[in-house]
């Protein structure tokens, strides 16, 4: 529960986008259309690279 009362309003839309990408790019690859689902798909691990990333440059700034 402490994991859940950190979490701001800008970190939920990010892992809500995360599912989005997820499940667009499964959709995608499952009708066929292989390289755009791969592709898609590998913006999920970024966006959450980045968000780490963030999460990282401000707690070092405390």
């Amino acid at each position: 529960m402490k994991l859940i009362k950190n979490l701001q309003t800008a970190d939920i839309l990010m892992l809500v986008l995360c599912l989005l990408i997820i499940l667009v790019s499964e959709y995608l690859f499952l009708t066929g259309d292989k390289l755009h689902g791969i592709f898609i798909g590998l913006w999920a691990p970024t966006l959450l690279g980045v968000m780490i990333y963030l999460k990282l440059i401000k707690n070092e700034r405390r």
